[in-house]
């Protein structure tokens, strides 16, 4: 393909193309953001810096909590900074591999970890786990900044659309936004930006807002050595939508697609996430809201019903006090509430509660705060432990997509490492091997449980049966190997573990010297016995002396 076929035209023509996915999941989104996250939505792009249009729809606040818990737990349980939530690997390298290796890898651990530390990402990573338990599905934009290498910007649900490659893979990211024209001016020059931006500039109109489209996808002009920008994989554009100019804001290109894509369960060849629990909780928060005003309703009737009476009362003003009274017509009547029958409140509350605790229940809240709610004295550590095992089978698809999403942050992040030259050496064994990433959060170090109970309960059994058997049955262990596998499985620093040559060359030298002692013992034995028999032990002492002992 020519590169100037690359125009507006071409990108507006395959913007219609994305939209036709989109428009067919945009109600369902809208729908889901007017029961659990309001103000998360832009699907209209000229509603930044507006305040969104009061709520109507949640009478309660239970999916409100529901999602915050969901966020929070993610994010202790996934990817808190306090903690080592991800470890470096090297592709098709044995674990028991050197401790040069395990200790390339853990300073570029350590780089990571200084990098997230130093960017935003952690501050953005709640927000991305809201938008994909509700909506399914949460998009990053991964830049590059001078001070702390990365920064990352959420992208709001609506203001995007995506396409995907025949691996099932984002590779297109269509991205619709405003931005002030003091900010344009300032990204991408004065050369570059449209008349009405200068004009505005000029004017000191510096917050008017300008429609933008950024558009990533695959470069049909790659090439595999490019030196300039453009040539690379991915081609990137920034464009004024109403600008009548044909030039382009910034025509560039990169080597890693510069968006994280974090989806739940896709439905065959469909582009956009289908399943997730804000999905499945629908229903159920549909229902508690229409019973919450059901339940107002009745108790409205209780504490405040309308009344009937005679005609002949009707400019009585009766007062709400407890000696208020209002005189009986001249037939001996008065006021009555209308409704006789005392609504089943106590059952409606009873629904309720089920329903909230339904909702809490499919964003994991309840394993959130398992440890919580299991704590109590009746129950072992064993039992606490196997439900623990229980809950994190049905976490394990969400927290495996969660994965892939940190992964090409992973990647991207890597990319730049390499780019600016900041990663130590690696050593000679492992040049030109791959990379890759074990995530060992707690969350992940619960699903690995099963894998470290089973190895507790195999040394254990076969200790118990060598003291009671054979002893000789010691030997099916492989000491050094399990005590490796078991850090690994336990995240623990290969610092804090002695290399496996290392403790075979310590086992020599203490072999060595309990021979040596060994030695010492039979020649002192022998000495004694020369000296009760000869009277003397000067024998034995030169003995003792040419064996080096003394």
């Amino acid at each position: 393909m020519e590169k100037s076929k690359y125009s507006k035209k071409y990108f507006n023509s395959r913007r219609a193309e994305l939209d036709i996915a989109y428009n067919s999941f945009k109600a369902d989104w809208q729908e889901l953001a007017d029961f659990f996250l309001p103000r998360s939505v832009r699907f209209l792009v000229r509603n930044t810096n507006k305040q969104p249009a009061k709520n109507k729809k949640i009478k309660d606040s239970t999916p409100l909590l529901a999602v915050r818990n969901f966020s929070s737990g993610m994010m202790s349980g996934a990817t808190s900074p306090a903690t080592n939530w991800f470890k470096v690997r090297v592709r098709n390298y044995g674990q028991e591999g050197s401790f040069e290796v395990k200790n390339w890898c853990n300073k570029v651990e350590n780089t990571f970890r200084d990098i997230f530390n130093s960017s935003n990402l952690y501050r953005i990573l709640p927000s991305v786990y809201k938008q994909i338990g509700v909506f399914g599905i949460s998009v990053l934009a991964l830049m590059q900044d001078e001070s702390s290498i990365l920064h990352c910007r959420l992208l709001p649900i609506g203001s995007y659309r995506i396409s995907k490659n025949q691996k099932g893979e984002v590779d297109t990211i269509c991205r619709v936004y405003m931005e002030t024209a003091g900010n344009l001016y300032e990204q991408f020059g004065e050369e570059n930006v449209s008349k009405a931006v200068l004009n505005a500039i000029h004017s000191n109109r510096y917050e008017d807002l300008f429609e933008v489209v950024h558009f990533v996808e695959p470069n049909k002009d790659y090439k595999p050595d490019a030196v300039w920008s453009e040539d690379k994989e991915y081609i990137s554009v920034y464009y004024e939508c109403e600008s009548g100019e044909e030039k382009f804001l910034s025509k560039k290109g990169f080597d890693k697609f510069p968006y994280a894509v974090f989806e739940a369960e896709v439905n065959g060849e469909d582009v956009y996430p289908s399943d997730c629990p804000g999905v499945n909780a629908l229903p159920d928060v549909k229902q508690l809201m229409s019973m919450v005003v059901d339940e107002g309703k009745a108790v409205k009737k209780m504490i405040s019903p309308t009344y009937k009476g005679p005609a002949s009362l009707k400019n009585k003003k009766m007062i709400d006090a407890p000696a208020a009274f209002i005189e009986e017509d001249e037939n001996g009547r008065g006021l009555s509430p209308i409704y006789e029958v005392n609504p089943r409140v106590l059952e409606v509350d009873s629904i309720i509660e089920k329903l909230k605790e339904s909702i809490k229940e499919i964003f994991y809240n309840d394993l959130f705060a398992m440890i919580l709610n299991t704590a109590e004295r009746s129950r072992t550590a064993t039992e606490v432990n196997e439900l623990k095992e229980e809950k994190m089978v049905l976490l394990s698809p969400l927290l495996q997509q969660i994965h892939n999403g940190l992964n090409q942050i992973m990647d991207w992040v890597f990319s730049e490492c390499v780019r600016l030259n900041i990663l130590p050496e690696p050593p000679v064994e492992i040049m030109g091997s791959n990379m890759d990433i074990e995530f060992v959060s707690t969350l992940a170090q619960a699903q690995k449980a099963v894998k470290i109970s089973a190895m507790e309960r195999f040394t254990t059994f076969t200790v118990n049966l060598a003291q009671n058997l054979d002893p000789s049955l010691k030997m099916k262990l492989n000491a050094n190997k399990i005590i490796d596998d078991y850090a690994d499985y336990a995240n623990i620093s290969p610092e804090q573990i002695v290399p496996t040559a290392q403790v075979e060359k310590m086992k020599q030298s203490e072999e060595e010297k309990e021979n040596r002692k060994q030695a010492f013992d039979q020649v002192k034995e022998s000495s004694e016995i020369i000296k009760n028999i000869a009277g003397t032990d000067s024998y034995g002492s030169e003995l003792m002396s040419k064996l080096g002992l003394i």
